[in-house]
C-alpha cells in the first residue's frame, strides 16, 4: 500500500471537521439540547422557529418589565400618601384637640371688664341708699360678738389678695395653653362679679361698724358720681389706693371671691408635687379671708355667701370642662345652667383635659422675638 493511501492520524490539538463533531451534545438525560454550543469553525445554523420566537419573547419580556415597574411606583406612591396621610392626620388632631382661639379669650376679657366697671356703676348706685349709721346700727353678727376689731387686718387682707394675684399672673403667663385658662379665668371673674351687682343692689345691708367712714351722698349729682366710678375704677377697688370711700357693697364680698377664686387657679393648674406652693397659697388665702372678719369690714354671711359662690361655680364650670361625656349627656343637670350656651361657645373646641405643660422663660423670649421679627417683615413688605 502507498504511503499516500495510509490515512494520517489526526493531530491531538486538531478540531475534527467530521460531520459527527457539529451534532449537539446530548443532555443528561433526553435527546440533544437546541442551545448547545456548535464545535469552532462549523458553520452556525438557525432555527425558523427561533427566529419568529424571538420578537415576541423579546416584547413580552418588556411588557413584563413595564408592568413590574409600573408595580412598583404605585406601591411607593400608596406608601408615600398612607405616610403624609398619617402625619396631617395627627397634627391636625393634636391641633384640633386643645385649639387657642385667642380671639374667644378676648371676648371672655371683655365680658369680665364688663362687669367690672358694671359693678362700680352699681357700687356708686347703692351707696346712695345706704341708711345712716345713726339711724341704722350695725347688724349683730355672731363673730363680732367674739373677736374685737383689729384696725390693720384689712390691709393684710388687701396685702395677701395682691401676691396671690401676681402669683397667679405670672404661673398664667408661663403656661402652655394660657389662652384657654385665660378665657376660663375672665368668664368665672365677669360671672361672680355679676352675681354679686344683683346681690347688692335687691338687699342693702347697714355698714357693719362704727368705724367705718362712708362718702357724701351725692344724690342728683350726676357728673360727680362718674367721677366716683372713674376714681373707684383707677384704684381698682382697693382701700390701700384710697379709691374706695363707699358703703353698701356688703353682700357678697369681692375679696373673698378674689383670694378664692386665685387660690382656686393657682392650684388646679399647678403641678401636684408642689405641695409647699399649694400650701403657701392657701394660707394667704385664709387669713385673707379670716382677717376681713377681724377688720369688721363685712358681716360674716358676706364671707360665707362669697366662698360658697365663688368655689361651687369654679368646680361646676371645670366639671364639665373636663368630663366631655356630661356635655351631651341628657341627665346632666349642669347643662341646665343659664351660663351653658356661653359654656359651649368657650369650650366648644376642647376636647380635652388641658395638660400642665409651662414655658421657660427663654423659650416664652424666643417665641416674642419671632413673632416680633414676623411683625416687622410684615410691616417691611
Amino acid at each position: 500500500m502507498a504511503a499516500s493511501d495510509v490515512p494520517a492520524e489526526p493531530h491531538p490539538h486538531q478540531t475534527s471537521t467530521s460531520p459527527t463533531s457539529t451534532l449537539p451534545p446530548r443532555a443528561a438525560s433526553g435527546p440533544p439540547t437546541r442551545h448547545a454550543s456548535v464545535a469552532i469553525g462549523s458553520p452556525t445554523r438557525h432555527d425558523p422557529a427561533d427566529e419568529r420566537d424571538g420578537p415576541v419573547r423579546s416584547g413580552c419580556s418588556r411588557l413584563s418589565g413595564l408592568l413590574k415597574q409600573n408595580q412598583l411606583v404605585q406601591s411607593l406612591n400608596r406608601l408615600q400618601r398612607r405616610c403624609d396621610y398619617v402625619k396631617i392626620t395627627v397634627s391636625e388632631e393634636r391641633a384640633n384637640r386643645l385649639p387657642n382661639e385667642w380671639w374667644k379669650t378676648g371676648v371672655a376679657f371683655l365680658y369680665a371688664a364688663f362687669n367690672l366697671v358694671f359693678t362700680t356703676v352699681v357700687i356708686t348706685v347703692v351707696h346712695e341708699r345706704v341708711p345712716d349709721k345713726s339711724v341704722s346700727p350695725p347688724l349683730p353678727d355672731k363673730f363680732f360678738d367674739y373677736v374685737d376689731r383689729v384696725p390693720w387686718a384689712f390691709t393684710v387682707t388687701e396685702a395677701n389678695g395682691l401676691i396671690l394675684v401676681g402669683l397667679w399672673m405670672v404661673q398664667w403667663i408661663f403656661l402652655k395653653h394660657k389662652s384657654i385658662v385665660g378665657r376660663r379665668c375672665f368668664f368665672l371673674i365677669g360671672t361672680l362679679y355679676m352675681y354679686r351687682c344683683v346681690t347688692m343692689y335687691i338687699t342693702t345691708l347697714p355698714v357693719p361698724g362704727k368705724h367705718m367712714v362712708c362718702a357724701p351722698k351725692l344724690y342728683d349729682d350726676s357728673t360727680g358720681k362718674v367721677w366716683r366710678i372713674l376714681r373707684l375704677i383707677s384704684g381698682g377697688g382697693l382701700s390701700l389706693t384710697g379709691s374706695h370711700l363707699m358703703c353698701g357693697d356688703f353682700l357678697y364680698s369681692g375679696h373673698t371671691v378674689m383670694l378664692t377664686l386665685s387660690y382656686l387657679f393657682i392650684k388646679e393648674y399647678s403641678p401636684r408635687w408642689m405641695w409647699w406652693y399649694h400650701w403657701f397659697c392657701w394660707l394667704l388665702s385664709a387669713s385673707g379671708v379670716v382677717c376681713i372678719l377681724i377688720g369688721h369690714e363685712h358681716y360674716s354671711v358676706d364671707v360665707v355667701v362669697g366662698y360658697f359662690v365663688t368655689t361651687r361655680v369654679f368646680w361646676w364650670y371645670h366639671t364639665m370642662a373636663n368630663a366631655h361625656e356630661l356635655r351631651h349627656d341628657p341627665n346632666n343637670f349642669l347643662s341646665r345652667t343659664w351660663w351653658n350656651p356661653v359654656f359651649n361657645f368657650l369650650e366648644g373646641n376642647v376636647q380635652s383635659s388641658v395638660p400642665l405643660v409651662f414655658c421657660s422663660p427663654l423659650g416664652l423670649l424666643s417665641s416674642c422675638r419671632l413673632r416680633y421679627r414676623m411683625v416687622e417683615g410684615g410691616r417691611d413688605e
